[in-house]
């Protein structure tokens, strides 16, 4: 074992190929840099040797509407407001046609306080608590479903193949904090292949609720959205994609059963296993539209491979 001479910084991996024109069409995008979102943290590595790493850092943030507390999250701490409204939205404690009055982030607290015109009390659902398949301990209300089978997703909607190739590629070699420090989950809000927002945190359910925040803070429509993420395609993440009004889901991961099931029911088209220049549909394979042959694609660089990247593309 070292006992004290260099220390090696270890690293992940590094978005060498970034296209600056690419990067420059997103709204939003992580800061691997910002200091509050990682630290450096020394250790040993398999031959013994000194090392220094980065580690992401998670802080809880309790989130109340209108003076009622409704949950604590773990989250990574940027972005508290998309956060805080976004869950709101896929809980369905807040309505779309809800005037929010303000939004109050007290870092020291670690709290946000959502405030809204209309009186809300939601004492006998915070009582229907579900714990999802999310990291991070996800969860959802016992109503949810209720929303979800009233939505209807957009029937126009399409998917070109190349617009699909182009978003894996630019996503995948956008700077994050998982090629900084692992330990996240990525989503990114889409139109056709211009990545638009991209949001990370230790609890997939977070990253989309971000998005969907900033979706309803900044006015943006959802019909003609693609929505992209790292995380496995899994009930929790199609019933928040239909409840954003989302027609199309796109992910690197794997399926569930009741993921599948859901996502044929609400005719949102779910795409898996999408890296280098393959791609699987389970549901809404319709809004596909092949006009890149797949032969014309590059397989993906290993250093953007996720954990059980190689292994699901043999699945």
């Amino acid at each position: 074992m070292n006992d004290g001479g260099e220390v090696k910084t270890v690293r992940r991996g590094r978005a060498k190929s970034a296209d600056p024109k690419a990067l420059g069409d997103f709204l939003l995008r992580p800061d691997p840099g910002d200091p509050r979102l990682t630290e450096r943290v020394r250790g040993v590595d398999q031959e013994g040797a000194a090392i220094e790493t980065a580690v992401v850092v998670e802080r809880p943030l309790t989130l109340f509407l209108n003076g009622q507390e409704i949950v604590t999250m773990m989250t990574i701490g940027d972005f508290p407001e998309y956060l805080a409204v976004g869950y709101l939205l896929n809980q369905n404690m807040l309505r779309p046609d809800d005037a929010i009055t303000g939004i109050e982030n007290d870092e020291e607290l670690e709290l946000v306080v959502v405030r809204t015109e209309r009186e809300t009390n939601f004492e006998e659902k915070l009582k229907k608590k579900t714990h999802t398949s999310g990291c991070a301990q996800g969860t959802v209300f016992g109503d949810l479903m209720e929303k979800f089978e009233e939505v209807e997703l957009p029937r126009d909607a399409i998917l070109k193949t190349s617009w699909l190739y182009a978003l894996s590629r630019k996503i995948n070699t956008t700077p994050s904090l998982y090629l900084e420090a692992g330990a996240i989950h990525g989503c990114v809000l889409c139109e056709e292949d211009r990545p638009l927002v991209y949001m990370e945190d230790v609890g997939r359910h977070n990253a989309v609720d971000k998005i969907a925040g900033y979706m309803f803070l900044e006015g943006i429509t959802p019909q003609d959205k693609i929505f992209y993420t790292t995380g496995r395609l899994t009930s929790e993440m199609v019933i928040k994609t239909v409840q954003m009004g989302i027609p199309i889901l796109i992910s690197r991961s794997g399926f569930t059963a009741w993921g599948v099931e859901l996502a044929r029911q609400a005719n949102l088209t779910l795409v898996g296993r999408a890296k280098g220049r393959r791609f699987v549909a389970l549901a809404g394979e319709g809004r596909l539209a092949y006009d890149l042959d797949p032969e014309a694609v590059a397989e993906e660089d290993a250093r953007h491979q996720r954990k059980g990247g190689r292994a699901d593309d043999a699945a």
